[in-house]
């Protein structure tokens, strides 16, 4: 059986928090510190790498295989590409944002000078008893602009509001929490396992358990990117625990009641070796785990191989619902990750 307590209620609330913390890749310093004060009050010790990822170091019964464990706080999200003459905006997708799903969403413009201004993303001339074609048009960086919840027609007044190409957008993450245990929100990939990590840190603080190895905790900001996974890791690390979301699909076997473990990505196969250990430790503390393989992905363990790291990498997460989307999980996922976690650092 399971050998610690797990929060549901810290682990929820902390993910909560998380997704109303604005994280998107290259501007995530407001979640790292975040973070960062939940560990400090823990009592870990953390830093912060030049690149700004959060380091945090756990003193383990050993150190002669020294592991790591990471989950990223960075979303995908949008850039001010350009402001158009009409004083609307045009936006660069970070990485993988699927526009079609973030048409009509709310956001904010995050402004060099600290200034939010409010506003939504539209169809150009998206009236349907204007434009025949508004229903069929696609929606893409081009077709969609920023409708500000300001007065401005022109680019000098939009300039004027503060707004400058490379603003950071920052989508409303519509955050909600059900009765039946789901939680649905924008940005679950990849604060749902920063949540699970914390909260399986918090279990093991409480309960008084030190690591087994000496272990690094990697909070990566790049990962969307692809250049996260690999931020101030010990040269000499074995084994390197990787958190991200569990994809759901068509041909999948993953849902959002379990953890996941992946065994293969877009970039290959995880170490077979520590992926069988990490299954045959979730089958003797009796927390089901499901293999799956996802064919359009990557984590930052590819990212550690491809810079080239030498520990087994291995790949866990809680089933996320429409990846990149209007995503959706279940507390039962997330506990069940945190638990797994905790066992995994305890393990001999």
């Amino acid at each position: 059986m399971a050998r610690f307590e797990i929060s549901t209620d810290y682990l929820v609330q902390t993910l909560v928090d998380l997704l109303h913390t604005p994280s998107p890749t290259g501007d995530t310093d407001y979640a790292i510190s975040f973070v960062q004060g939940e560990l400090d009050a823990m009592g870990v010790a953390t830093e912060r790498t030049v690149k700004g990822a959060l380091l945090a170091h756990l003193e383990g019964h050993r150190s002669d295989k020294p592991r790591a464990v990471t989950a990223h706080v960075d979303t995908l999200g949008a850039m001010v590409q350009a402001i158009k003459p009409n004083g609307r905006l045009k936006l660069a997708a970070l990485n993988g944002l699927n526009w079609p799903t973030v048409e009509s969403e709310g956001l904010a413009i995050a402004t060099r000078s600290g200034r939010m201004v409010r506003g939504s993303l539209v169809l150009a001339n998206g009236a349907s008893h204007v434009n025949k074609e508004a229903g069929t048009a696609p929606r893409n960086a081009d077709t969609l602009e920023v409708r500000l919840d300001e007065r401005t027609t022109r680019a000098e007044e939009t300039r004027l509001l503060g707004i400058e190409v490379g603003d950071f957008v920052y989508f409303d993450p519509r955050v909600e929490v059900n009765e039946s245990g789901y939680i649905r929100s924008r940005f679950l990939d990849d604060k749902a396992c920063v949540a699970c990590v914390l909260a399986a840190i918090k279990g093991m603080v409480e309960a008084g358990a030190t690591p087994a190895q000496n272990t690094t905790i990697l909070i990566s900001n790049f990962e969307e990117v692809g250049h996260g996974g690999m931020d101030g890791l010990p040269a000499d690390l074995h084994e390197y625990l990787v958190l991200d979301m569990a994809c759901i699909g068509e041909g999948l076997r993953g849902d959002e009641f379990h953890c996941s473990i992946c065994v293969k990505d877009g970039s290959g196969p995880y170490s077979k070796a520590l992926s069988d250990r990490i299954r045959t430790l979730a089958d003797r503390r009796g927390i089901d785990i499901i293999p799956d393989i996802y064919p359009y992905y990557s984590s930052d363990g590819s990212a550690y191989w491809r810079s080239g790291g030498r520990a087994e990498v291995a790949l866990i997460g809680p089933g996320v619902d429409t990846s990149h989307g209007y995503e959706r999980t279940h507390k039962d996922a997330l506990t069940d990750t945190a638990q797994l976690v905790a066992e995994y650092l305890v393990e001999e």
